[in-house]
């Protein structure tokens, strides 16, 4: 009878030390290939707008802050393995991605952009798409959306593991255009020296395929973090941290 009682007490100690922990930390998955929401500075740090609001999540709600670094298009797959306990990468909240994983309130919403040569500007039309390589990262809503309303209508879209990999591909001639992030093609590229003779020449707004939004995802039955980020994330609103950090990465307002 002792042995069983001290059985239980073992594993009631060891719960509640797990359920501390859990409290204690939060842990951000993210694909550091997408500036400037998240790209890895020269020394190998995290650096970027979602990178720094993740920590003001942790710093308001009082967790220390984890970052796991990973693939974009593993990044659900991952989460739902408990490799850790939300993705914080730059995700758009799209219906399908709803079915797999719950989101936290919106972080900000930015439209997607197609990038081509400013020469050779194309537009969202099919008939000036058709036959040309237009490249998207894996497992973004980009990607998505040239496959659903482009692949099957004469255009070839050519998939990449991230998008920092399309942009050597684009101005060596290779590709005719991408699809990407209106904000990160910019920062990411326009404003380089490797996107001087490239512009946007279309943006795209489609919230059934693209989303409305971007949000943090976490587990369907992960209430405990839903809540403590949405908590901390109404507090950065009110006290002004949000704002202040959006003014040092962006010159418009990404938050309706």
């Amino acid at each position: 009878m002792k042995k069983s009682l001290s059985f239980a007490l073992l594993l009631s100690l060891s719960a509640f030390s797990h359920a501390s922990f859990a409290q204690e930390t939060l842990r951000f998955g993210v694909d550091p290939t997408f500036p400037p929401f998240e790209s890895k500075a020269s020394d190998g740090s995290l650096q970027g707008f979602d990178i720094d609001l993740g920590n003001a999540i942790c710093a308001q709600a009082k967790v220390k802050c984890q970052w796991v670094q990973i693939g974009f298009d593993g990044s659900i797959p991952a989460l739902q393995a408990r490799k850790f306990d939300a993705i914080l990468s730059a995700m758009s909240m799209t219906e399908k991605r709803r079915e797999q994983v719950a989101f936290s309130d919106m972080l900000y919403v930015t439209p997607s952009a197609l990038l081509t040569p400013a020469n050779a500007p194309l537009t969202g039309d099919i008939n000036a798409l058709r036959g040309k390589r237009i490249g998207v990262a894996q497992g973004t809503i980009q990607e998505t959306y040239a496959k659903a309303q482009w692949a099957t209508k004469g255009v070839s879209v050519v998939s990449y593991p991230n998008q920092m990999e399309i942009y050597p591909d684009l101005v060596a001639g290779r590709l005719d255009a991408s699809l990407a992030n209106a904000v990160s093609a910019e920062q990411g590229f326009l404003n380089t020296p490797a996107g001087k003779d490239y512009v946007i020449s279309a943006t795209l707004v489609d919230k059934e395929v693209l989303g409305n939004g971007v949000g943090i995802g976490l587990r369907k039955d992960d209430a405990a973090n839903l809540k403590l980020i949405n908590t901390a994330l109404a507090e950065l609103h009110s006290n002004g941290t949000y704002d202040q950090l959006a003014k040092k990465y962006f010159k418009f307002k990404v938050y309706p």
